[in-house]
């Protein structure tokens, strides 16, 4: 006992005491102080500039001038010189939140060092003309926006006679067609500019502003002839279609008119170029600091739309109409300008969601204090908010911001995944300031879902179910409780329906059932919690019951198509004896086995289709009937699991044994007639039909982007048939929906529902339904006709261009 004692005794010696004592004689570092490495100049200004204004901590006079002194006192160093121009225009472009703060930096660096300024204009006003020549019009505005922070610095009247010329080119454009969107672009560029240049010297400039305002009102007033085909709501009384959505140029005309009354005081603008009292100094160098000549920007003689669609723009937000504003009022000019730096960022950085989602969240630290509330404030505390302290959310502003790009008609400018993400990882980096948030949105989404564009609708449907995987499934479902029992046609008990597909396509049946109250699992049925469908000719009272497990036998043996054709042949005579259609009986019995033999995965299945492919395809290409049997067999195969079923779908589609038409007659006739009208109101046959008509579209695009270049052979014959395929496609689209959406169907004719308001109440929710499947869809043909215009404009020129170069040669 002794000697374990001394063994493991603390201070008494033994194995533990020496044992610190190497320790200790280890850690001395007789070297000394390590050696300190410094960066050199031009690393610490890039990661100065990188961060600028990130830090609400620090005081941005602060960090402004150290940046400018650091540079200006290593100006010698010809690597710092060039690598600061070249990263001021890069973040000006992909940073917009901090161009005001670059623009800082370079006029402070003015008063020292004013060979910058001249440097920095003229690689801009190079890269402002490269811009406007490709037709990039973001990166103008983001040039300009830069430029006009600048105003203080240049002679004359600086950026003033580039907005001019700006303007004389979009009076021109509008003149020439009512429908182009060129000319619009201009002026929402040089309506987002101007304010910039007010935060800089209202006074100074006012007049200008007035005057050019007086004539972008012109154009800005006007409603524009394809604002339709981006209004995100879809009214149904006249009173309600006399208040559209606020066109986002005629808003902003609006709110800068009541700045400019009001004397120009953009209030939420931060201004780091204005230093503190205690700055006397520094701020008068700024003040007296050398102006200098702005380069001519030279336009082309002909703009283009450039490779980004560009379409008129609505102002579109999830937090209207509250009792507290959460997000600037439609009437303030900080609604547009603060909404436009956050939507560059999210489409510029699309590139890193990460980064996207914490500048969102840091979106307070990039606009003028108080300019927001404090972050992660609930929405109840507002209220107890007095004026003049602002009420503004900074995370509703942010969420805001996202939705209106994902909501975006008539395209969004990425993948809709990617704005899920974003949403995803805000959540992630401030689970209590987004989360509230976004319970309120999704809130007003569902309260407008019945007057929401179909399209945006199953949008929302997508993100919210995606959103719901991310965080356990988690919502308050008992708020919707009360729509569980209303028709399933109605759009409320639609979306629920949908949004519980959608999260057992991303988990399973059982899973989700689990985290829905008592009235809800109803509506998951026992057959959606199988894991692979029952073989309903595994049942001998099915007809042709033998006979279907027989050829499942084969197909699962790999038999040859020999072996299959008596069976085939034995169908056909069993179902003449019925007075049935031979060929959809065999079809059915035939496709069925082929999805039995496959359920165990999507690679079973795709395995067995590429096997009896040939004796598909001419089962596709028999009747008419016959491919929509192929149909039905998938989708009553896998009805519990739509998602599946459509893969399958699609897949039959790539394999050319269904055609996109037999798909669209198939949803929009043959099984909406069978169901009355209610398959327009499920979500997988709208996921269908939209994916079909995408297919056909991009193949469409392809042939005509191919025929655009003019390096590239394409055959007219080819581009013509797949043009032509798109058109009678959306004939019949048209054709059908224009039966539901008017009451003309017969099936509606001939529902036997009975009399009275039940009846009534159906016909109008089923032509409600068609109204909106036809508006989606008159809108995908009305963009696609426009693609087509601008594609056979972009061949035409290229022509021209290739004959000129010809000529020049010989």
């Amino acid at each position: 006992m002794a000697d374990y004692d001394r063994r493991s005794g603390g201070d008494r010696g033994g194995y533990n005491s020496r044992k610190r004592r190497y320790r200790d004689d280890d850690d001395y570092d007789r070297r000394g102080p390590r050696r300190r490495f410094d960066a050199p100049p031009h690393v610490r200004i890039r990661r100065l500039l990188l961060s600028i204004a990130e830090n609400p901590m620090r005081a941005w006079h602060e960090e402004i001038a150290s940046i400018a002194n650091l540079f200006t006192e290593n100006w010698d160093d010809e690597l710092l010189r060039g690598n600061f121009v070249d990263l001021v225009l890069q973040l000006s472009l992909e940073q917009p939140l901090k161009t005001p703060f670059l623009a800082a930096v370079v006029l402070v660096a003015n008063t020292n060092r004013p060979e910058i300024v001249d440097m920095l204009l003229a690689k801009l006003t190079a890269g402002i003309e490269a811009k406007i020549g490709a037709g990039e019009w973001r990166d103008v505005k983001l040039y300009l926006k830069l430029l006009a922070c600048l105003q203080s610095c240049l002679e004359g009247d600086g950026v003033f006679p580039v907005l001019e010329e700006l303007f004389s080119r979009a009076v021109d454009l509008q003149t020439a067609s009512s429908e182009d969107t060129i000319g619009t672009e201009l002026v929402k560029i040089i309506l987002l500019t101007l304010p910039y240049v007010m935060a800089a010297s209202p006074e100074q400039w006012a007049q200008k502003a007035m005057d050019l305002m007086e004539k972008t009102d012109i154009i800005a007033s006007e409603p524009h002839a394809l604002q339709t085909l981006v209004e995100p709501y879809h009214t149904e009384t006249s009173e309600d279609n006399a208040n559209p959505s606020q066109s986002l140029i005629k808003l902003l005309q609006t709110q800068l008119q009541i700045e400019a009354n009001n004397g120009w005081p953009l209030s939420f603008l931060p201004r780091p170029w204005e230093f503190p009292l205690g700055e006397v100094e520094q701020q008068a160098k700024l003040n007296d600091a050398l102006k200098h000549a702005l380069p001519p920007i030279a336009l082309p003689q002909t703009v283009v739309a450039g490779p980004r669609p560009l379409f008129p723009e609505v102002y579109f937000s999830v937090y209207a109409s509250q009792e507290v504003e959460s997000v600037p009022s439609e009437s303030t000019a900080a609604a547009s300008l603060i909404r436009d730096a956050l939507t560059d960022t999210i489409s510029i950085l699309h590139v890193n969601r990460n980064v996207t989602a914490r500048h969102l969240i840091e979106v307070d630290c990039f606009f003028a204090p108080r300019t927001f509330a404090a972050r992660a404030t609930p929405f109840d505390r507002l209220r107890d908010i007095e004026p003049p302290k602002s009420t503004w959310k900074p995370e509703d502003v942010a969420v805001d911001a996202v939705f209106s790009q994902l909501f975006q008609l008539p395209n969004a400018e990425h993948k809709l995944v990617y704005y899920h993400s974003v949403l995803t990882e805000a959540c992630k980096l401030a689970p209590a300031a987004i989360a509230p948030s976004l319970g309120r949105a999704i809130r007003y989404l569902y309260r407008n879902i019945q007057r929401l564009d179909l399209e945006l609708e199953n949008r929302f449907l997508d993100w919210f179910s995606h959103h719901l995987s991310n965080f356990g499934f988690t919502w308050k479902w008992t708020e919707w409780v009360d729509d569980v029992y209303l028709p399933d046609l109605h759009p409320c008990k639609a979306f629920i329906k949908g949004a519980i597909d959608k999260e057992i396509r991303l988990s399973f049946a059982q899973r989700i059932k689990n985290t829905l109250p008592e009235p809800y699992k109803d509506l998951i049925g026992p057959e959606m919690e199988l894991e692979t469908p029952d073989f309903k000719f595994a049942n001998d009272d099915t007809p042709f019951a033998a006979e279907g497990r027989e050829i499942a036998a084969l197909v699962k043996g790999k038999a040859s198509d020999e072996d299959i054709q008596p069976i085939i042949e034995r169908i056909h005579a069993l179902a003449l004896d019925n007075n049935l259609d031979p060929l959809v009986a065999s079809t059915d019995v035939f496709v069925t086995a082929v999805l039995h033999v496959g359920s165990k995965s999507l690679s079973h299945v795709l395995a067995a289709i590429e096997r009896t492919k040939d004796r598909l395809t001419d089962a596709g290409a028999a009747s008419e009937s016959a491919r929509a049997q192929i149909i039905s067999a998938v989708m009553a195969y896998w009805g519990s699991h739509p998602g599946v079923a459509i893969a399958i779908v699609e897949k039959l589609l790539n394999y050319s044994i269904l055609v996109p038409a037999a798909v669209i007659n198939w949803a929009l006739v043959t099984y909406a007639g069978a169901t009355k009208g209610d398959a327009l109101a499920r979500a997988h046959i709208y996921e269908l039909v939209f994916n079909t008509v995408m297919k056909v579209t991009g193949r469409v695009r392809q042939v005509a982007l191919k025929a655009a270049q003019p390096d590239v052979v394409t055959e007219s014959d080819t581009k013509d048939a797949e043009t032509r395929s798109m058109r009678e496609l959306f004939r019949a689209i048209e054709d059908a929906l224009v039966s539901w959406a008017s009451g003309n169907k017969d099936e509606m004719i001939e529902m036997e529902i009975g009399d009275g308001e039940g009846k009534s109440q159906r016909e109008a929710l089923v032509r409600r339904w068609g109204e909106r499947w036809l508006r989606v869809y008159r809108r995908r043909a009305a963009i696609e006709e426009a693609f087509l215009l601008e594609a056979s404009k972009k061949a035409a020129a290229s022509t021209g261009a290739a004959n000129g170069d010809a000529e020049t040669i010989s």
